[in-house]
């Protein structure tokens, strides 16, 4: 809506027209001490050369010269200059929700062609429109499995990122749902599969495990799969790094995938947005949350794309409702369609090639220096490893930001048993030189703390 400034006069006529002395008697029914009789404490009006001046000055205080080894579900990768190009586009940038099919044949062709590129790449037979990240995708998938069991309890892998769990029991805390924990080996990182095994019960409905996990493992869905499905339980798995989808063979035996696909071209913005996306197998479409794209024909034979389901109050009765999710993130989504569309099978593949090594060299170079050394071996890992250390992380942290270089987070936060154990992460954006000029800083001698 256009903003139209009224003048006195018009003001004055308006106010006669509803029997109003002045715009305060709009305001009579509220008690007189809850009336603010000062004007707002607000800066004054500024130029517009002004404003771009300020923002300027502001813009400079970002560390945009830091090199970062920061993961854990949020990931730095090149993002094509075409992607902002198309994106920036009217018929993209300002569309609205496609209801009506017959006027937005673009917004939903481009939707289609999303659900289509996931669907191929997590081994799965639907996927829908997008959600809105990772974690609530993965709270929606574990309520997908409680409608299509009738069970009502779930089991949660421990190695699954921890802010996740917390969104999920955010979802579970008025659902009747208990959710058991099941806790990770302490040589590989990965579950505990006897005591997955113990934990999976008659009455579970679901199993949640991520891969590549928390720690940057990945996990033995295959395994995994056989003791959830021995039990009837559904397996869900959740994927925060769809880049490792390039190279890593793709949870065909899990019944759901709930994934973050922030990786394919979608910057980092102090923490979003991000684009969430639930695909499943086929015959749990009905319970899939949010909605979903397909192509038809039309009257004369022509291809044509229309919203074919969504299960939201909006759109039916409330009761059969799977989702309270308002929306899609289609603008994001189409983000990630154009980055797999430019990159392509043979690209993804070398981008997650060159992820796998970067992250191979840096957890040897950093594992090499005195003190230091890798916490979990023995299972395959993606571009994510964590570091164990003599030194406190807190103290070497700030050497690294002394040269400006972020390190690694910090695990006894969430992992109190990981005691000086920090989780790193080097994707293709990090360079030979920014690996060894870390491990340069962490071999150096020991400050006082």
């Amino acid at each position: 809506m256009r903003y139209l400034p009224k003048s006195d006069e018009e003001r004055r006529q308006m106010l006669g027209e509803i029997g109003a002395a002045s715009i305060d008697d709009l305001f009579a029914v509220i008690p007189a001490e809850y009336r603010l009789d000062r004007d707002l404490n607000v800066p004054r009006q500024q130029a517009e050369s002004e404003i771009v001046g300020y923002f300027r000055a502001a813009g400079q205080k970002n560390a945009t010269d830091y090199v970062s080894f920061l993961g854990a579900g949020a990931y730095r990768h090149y993002r094509p200059v075409i992607i902002d190009a198309l994106v920036q586009r009217g018929e993209f940038l300002t569309s609205y929700t496609p209801y009506q099919a017959e006027i937005t044949q673009g917004t939903l062709q481009a939707i289609f062609e999303f659900q289509t590129m996931i669907a191929e790449l997590t081994g799965m037979d639907v996927a829908n429109a997008s959600m809105y990240d990772g974690s609530t995708g993965a709270a929606e998938a574990v309520m997908m499995a409680v409608r299509v069991t009738g069970r009502h309890k779930a089991v949660v892998a421990a190695a699954v990122h921890p802010e996740y769990r917390e969104v999920l029991a955010t979802y579970a805390l008025h659902q009747g749902l208990p959710t058991t924990l099941v806790g990770y080996d302490a040589e590989t990182g990965r579950i505990d599969l006897g005591s997955l095994e113990a934990a999976v019960t008659d009455e579970t409905a679901c199993v949640l495990v991520q891969s590549p996990n928390f720690f940057g493992v990945i996990e033995d869905i295959p395994a995994i799969a056989e003791i959830a499905h021995k039990k009837g339980a559904l397996l869900i798995v959740s994927i925060a790094e769809a880049v490792s989808l390039g190279i890593v063979r793709p949870p065909v035996e899990a019944d759901i995938v709930a994934m973050e696909a922030q990786s394919f071209g979608v910057a980092l913005s102090y923490g979003g947005p991000f684009c969430g996306v639930v695909a499943a197998k086929e015959q749990y479409v009905r319970q899939m949350p949010g909605r979903l794209a397909g192509q038809t024909v039309d009257g004369a034979g022509n291809r044509g794309f229309v919203l074919t389901l969504a299960t939201r109050e909006q759109h039916i009765r409330r009761e059969k409702a799977t989702s309270n999710i308002c929306t899609n993130q289609a603008l994001v989504a189409l983000m990630a369609t154009i980055f797999m569309a430019v990159y392509g099978k043979e690209g993804m593949r070398e981008l997650a090639e060159h992820n796998l090594a970067k992250a191979d060299y840096a957890a040897k170079a950093l594992a090499a220096q005195p003190g230091a050394r890798l916490r979990f071996k023995g299972a395959p890992r993606f571009h994510e490893f964590v570091l164990q250390t003599d030194e406190a992380p807190a103290a070497w942290n700030r050497r690294l930001m002394e040269n400006k270089i972020v390190g690694g987070i910090e695990l006894s936060r969430w992992y109190p048993e990981l005691k000086n154990c920090t989780l790193w992460c080097a994707t293709e954006v990090v360079t030979r030189e920014q690996i060894d000029a870390a491990a340069k800083v962490l071999a150096a001698a020991p400050v006082e703390a």
